[in-house]
């Protein structure tokens, strides 16, 4: 994996069969222009919090849920020339009546990966996050992260992957920046752990959190905890 275009969705509950269907007829198409992996998450277990949080980071209405999305590339040069061609690409157009979702609502970018740890097996959910890191503040969020991989492995997690903002642009509506309340000097982290089922992930947390390794420093922080955005998701799609 060498470049991620990460999405942030909210969907009407009632057009979640909707856009499965939709999600895996792109796929396909997604993969012939170059891509080399295609998920797409459904909200779970996702917290209100109290300065950010995902539903607000795509203003969420009452009877909307949040899909976490990926798209993975060789490298950016292939995703550039993929997003050309999906543009163009009669089988992917959508109107504003038929596409289940409110696509001014959409966040998405591009992503640079800054982490990845795979171990063995399954793939059954996810937790996502994003993340608001000052630019100067890269290299320790990548040792921190890196540590903090190590433990969620050892708990369970077969992959966790960090992907640094790249091509993240400004929203008319909704945006990643606006999302973590990011200022001009931070970049956007997307972030995901993948768990074999969701029974371990919620089994592992408790162990996480009480484990020493995993107890932050408050004076070296390379990020500001409280504008982090995290929920857990289940997969709907993975092609």
């Amino acid at each position: 994996m060498s470049y991620v275009d990460g999405f942030v969705i909210p969907v009407p509950d009632r057009n979640k069969e909707a856009y499965r269907d939709m999600a895996l007829k792109a796929a396909p198409i997604f993969k012939e222009h170059g891509a080399q992996h295609f998920v797409e998450c459904w909200g779970d277990d996702v917290p209100d919090g109290k300065i950010t949080d995902f539903r607000r980071a795509v203003k969420a209405e009452g009877g909307e849920n949040v899909v976490f999305s990926w798209v993975t590339y060789p490298s950016r040069e292939v995703r550039d020339e993929a997003n050309r061609k999906i543009m163009a690409d009669e089988r992917l157009n959508m109107d504003g009546e038929s596409t289940p979702f409110d696509m001014q609502r959409m966040i998405y970018g591009g992503f640079a990966p800054l982490l990845e740890k795979r171990s063995d097996g399954a793939f059954g959910y996810a937790d996502g996050y994003l993340v608001a890191v000052p630019m100067d503040n890269k290299q320790a969020y990548h040792d921190m992260a890196a540590k903090a991989a190590t433990v969620f492995e050892e708990y369970g997690a077969t992959r966790v992957v960090e992907a640094w903002g790249d091509d993240v642009p400004n929203g008319k509506v909704t945006d990643f920046k606006s999302a973590v309340n990011a200022n001009e000097d931070e970049a956007v982290v997307f972030s995901w752990v993948e768990w074999p089922s969701k029974q371990v992930r919620d089994e592992a947390w408790p162990k996480i959190m009480a484990d020493e390794r995993m107890q932050p420093d408050k004076d070296s922080m390379p990020f500001d905890g409280k504008r982090m955005i995290y929920g857990g998701f289940a997969p709907i799609v993975d092609e």
